[in-house]
This record gives C-alpha cells, sequence and structure tokens, in this order.
C-alpha cells in the first residue's frame, strides 16, 4: 500500500487534518458549536465552486468562504444563536448557489463528488505543502487562545468579570474552525466535515479526561479513524470518508457503552 506515492500523500494529509480536527473539534463540542462546522463547510462549498469557476484551488474558495461566514458568525454571537430556521435558509442558498456554479462547469460531476464526499487520494504535493501550512497556522493560534478560551468556555460570566474579550476570542475561534473545516472537508468532503470534526472530539468528551489529556486524546483518535478509514478504504475499494464515518460511530457508541455497563 505505501509503495504508491499517492497512497503516501494520503497518510501525510490525513496526519496533517487530524491534528487540528481534533483539538478544535473538542473546543467545538466542549462549547456547545458543533452546528457551526456543518454551516461554515456548506458556505465554503460556495466558495469552494466560485474558485473553480475562476480557475482557483477549491482550497482557496473553500477556506476563503469558510473563514468569511465564521468572522461573520463570531461578530454576531449571541443574535444568532438558536436561530435554526434562519441558518438553515442561509445554508440551503450556500448549497443552491454552488449547486449553480457547479451546473455552469463543464466538468461538474467530478468536481461535485470531491468537494460533497472529500477525494483524498487526489491530493496533490502541492496541496500538501498548502494543508501543512494552514495545520501549522491553526495550532498555532489554538495555542495562544487555549488557556482563555477555555476559561470562557466554562465560566463566561466570571471570564467577562475578569476582562476577557468573549466576542473576540468568539470570533478568532469560529476563524480557526472554519480553516480547519476547510482542511477537514479536503478529507471527508463538505456533507461529512462531522465525522471528523466532531465524532473523535465528542467521544473523548465522554471520557471525562482533563483539558489537555482531552486534546491529545482527540487529535489521537481522529487520527486513527482517519488512518483506519484508508487502510479499509484499500482493502475493500469502498470510499475513505465511509470507512471514517462509520468508525467515528462506532467509537462514540462503544463509549457509550462501556461507560453504561460500568455504571
Amino acid at each position: 500500500m505505501l509503495d504508491y506515492d499517492f497512497m503516501r500523500t494520503a497518510f501525510l494529509a490525513a496526519l496533517l487534518v487530524a491534528l487540528v480536527c481534533g483539538p478544535v473539534g473538542w473546543f467545538l463540542v466542549l462549547r456547545g458549536q458543533t452546528f457551526a462546522s456543518h454551516a461554515l463547510s456548506h458556505v465554503g462549498f460556495a466558495g469552494a465552486t466560485g474558485a473553480l469557476m475562476l480557475g482557483l484551488s477549491p482550497l482557496t474558495g473553500l477556506a476563503g468562504g469558510a473563514l468569511a461566514a465564521g468572522i461573520l458568525m463570531g461578530l454576531a454571537g449571541d443574535r444568532v444563536a438558536g436561530r435554526d430556521v434562519m441558518i438553515g435558509l442561509v445554508l440551503s442558498v450556500a448549497m443552491g448557489v454552488g449547486a449553480l456554479f457547479l451546473h455552469l462547469l463543464t466538468r461538474s460531476a467530478s468536481a461535485a463528488t470531491a468537494l460533497l464526499f472529500g477525494d483524498i487520494l487526489g491530493i496533490s504535493p502541492g496541496m500538501l505543502g498548502w494543508l501543512a501550512l494552514l495545520s501549522a497556522g491553526c495550532l498555532l493560534g489554538l495555542g495562544i487562545m487555549a488557556r482563555p478560551l477555555l476559561f470562557a468556555t466554562l465560566q463566561p460570566e466570571m471570564a467577562e468579570a475578569k476582562g476577557v474579550p468573549l466576542q473576540l476570542l468568539d470570533v478568532l475561534f469560529l476563524a480557526l474552525v472554519a480553516i480547519a473545516t476547510a482542511e477537514c472537508a479536503q478529507i471527508t468532503g463538505v456533507l461529512l466535515v462531522f465525522t471528523l470534526m466532531v465524532a473523535p472530539a465528542a467521544t473523548v468528551l465522554r471520557l471525562g479526561l482533563s483539558p489537555l489529556a482531552g486534546l491529545g486524546a482527540a487529535a489521537g483518535l481522529a487520527l486513527a479513524e482517519a488512518w483506519g478509514g484508508l487502510i479499509l478504504s484499500w482493502y475493500t475499494d469502498c470510499p475513505t470518508s465511509f470507512w471514517i464515518a462509520l468508525l467515528g460511530g462506532a467509537g462514540f457508541l462503544l463509549v457509550g457503552l462501556v461507560q453504561r455497563f460500568r455504571a
């Protein structure tokens, strides 16, 4: 399996993406903002298809669209919290715009499949370099804001009284989520971002680990699911995103069953 260049590139890409999606997803689930990654991926889909029309890299459009949406969501704050109908309408419009852009493209079928469900085996060495750069930036940013972000997540009133800029943290964190979502979409596609962004983090949070151990465990579990999906895809000829989704759901259910058995 590792004799092929495209498989080695795929494993490296999965490593870079999982190391970001695990810790970012841990904070995402802890803050109760899991719907944000799904929303950002849909908005990023319109940006990716627009970039394809202009002859640019889909990753550029996906990251740009998701980043803009993440900043706007952070600035809006509580004004959009709980407004599922409004958010759903925005997502529908974004997907509709993306569908229009794909209709105008001559290679819409292959482009749609790659964007919606991912194409980890088609990642080029040049794309791998961009993923490495984005991953390094995300981890650096998360490391800088991790302590105040955790404080603001667990005790928002006390953090605000201590002078922690809650809205700025929200904007910066959602910007990181947007970049991580754009990276994750290269592996799982925009429709299955939950599989690598949310499933490992939600599984780890059920274990009740300390924050530092939880962040590390979320990254490790995301990596195990991504690499496991690649290996199972190689031997079964089924899509990698299918196996990643299956492993993520199975891990979450298994931890729940073990906890119930112990109780």
